[in-house]
């Protein structure tokens, strides 16, 4: 049943593709005297990708080749047109021939007897082979021709992809260096002047002041906290001991925000996606606490096929900054795994964050 219904896409993408390339060759015709005109070019594009969807190719047609891609499908086409009219010319005999024949009457003056029977059968099998090798090749050359007109350079493709590496690359360094200045940060401005402060409260006590303990005790328990907090931000260890999803769990408990996590995958992912996932829903809770004003934060984790995709969604004022230390260093770091981050914040919210992370 399924090859049946390979068979008639097969045979739909071949007919419409008959019927396209006439009119390619129409349009190849009108627009030829103006090929370099911006509308001829952007129509020719939109024809191409119109061509590049029915063959279902994952190409993006960049510009300047269309024109000729359009001109060159014709004759493939057309092609694939003949194979089609001979198949329903041949599906028509058949039939008409297997319905004489079945009522015991002669066909075109042949009556049915068993050698010719069997003559005619193999023949028409033989001939139906061949019509679908026709249309299986019509269609394996429209997509190799797409493919060699309107696919990348593969030097330029290359290109490409080292210039995309180079720059998450350095994006990856930026956010590493950027996270590095944070935890200084945090250090000096809150742990260590927290320390501080404790030691002149020590030194107090110690002179008679007995009061000054259970303040002592407070300010060592908070000093804890946040020497607790700037390690979680290092490397959360729970991932390693507890698992991606009491890790995002930690995360829900430790919020200033109510939290809620649905659909945390309970098997193991890959560590650096386990990571990346890990951090781009800490500082996406981090900032809805700080920043947003939001009374519930959403945080969605689940795999669509080769990737898994991490949703965060609060319901504050919106407005967060894309480029911000925090989001953007996010965003480098995904990058670093061929993944992408994307930020929506209007004004009033809500605040949604995706990151779509590779784990195949």
């Amino acid at each position: 049943m399924r090859a049946v219904v390979r068979g008639l896409r097969l045979l739909g993408a071949v007919t419409l593709g008959a019927f396209t390339a006439l009119l390619g060759l129409v349009f190849v015709l009108v627009a030829l005297p103006f090929a370099g005109r911006p509308w001829a070019r952007a129509a020719a594009r939109r024809l191409a990708v119109l061509e590049v969807r029915r063959l279902g190719l994952d190409l993006s047609p960049q510009g300047g080749g269309e024109l000729g891609y359009l001109a060159a499908r014709v004759p493939v086409g057309v092609l694939g047109g003949l194979v089609v009219l001979l198949l329903g010319y041949g599906t028509v005999t058949a039939a008409v021939l297997a319905w004489t024949w079945g009522r015991g009457l002669p066909f075109d003056g042949m009556p049915p007897t068993p050698p010719l029977v069997a003559y005619i059968g193999l023949a028409g099998v033989f001939l139906l082979f061949l019509h679908l090798s026709g249309l299986v090749g019509a269609d394996v050359l429209e997509r190799r021709l797409a493919v060699r007109m309107l696919a990348p350079d593969p030097t330029e493709a290359l290109r490409r992809r080292i210039t995309e590496l180079t720059e998450s690359r350095a994006g990856a360094l930026a956010a590493v260096d950027s996270e590095r200045r944070r935890i200084e940060r945090d250090l000096h401005d809150g742990v260590q002047q927290r320390l501080v402060a404790l030691s002149m409260l020590a030194g107090r006590a110690r002179r008679g002041r007995p009061e000054l303990l259970e303040q002592l005790h407070e300010q060592a328990q908070q000093a804890l906290t946040e020497l607790r907090e700037v390690a979680w931000r290092v490397y959360p260890s729970a991932l390693d001991s507890l698992g991606f999803a009491e890790a995002l769990a930690g995360v829900a408990e430790r919020a200033g925000v109510p939290v809620k996590v649905v659909g945390a995958p309970p098997e193991r992912l890959p560590r650096t996606v386990e990571t990346a996932a890990y951090f781009v829903v800490s500082e996406a809770v981090t900032n809805a606490d700080k920043h947003s004003g939001a009374d519930l934060v959403t945080v969605e984790v689940r795999e669509q096929g080769t990737m898994v995709l991490v949703r965060v969604e609060d319901n504050g004022a919106g407005g967060a900054d894309a480029t911000g230390d925090g989001l953007s260093g996010l965003a480098g770091r995904v990058a670093a795994l061929d993944g992408r981050l994307t930020v929506t914040s209007p004004d009033g919210g809500p605040t949604v964050i995706t990151a779509e992370l590779p784990c195949g």
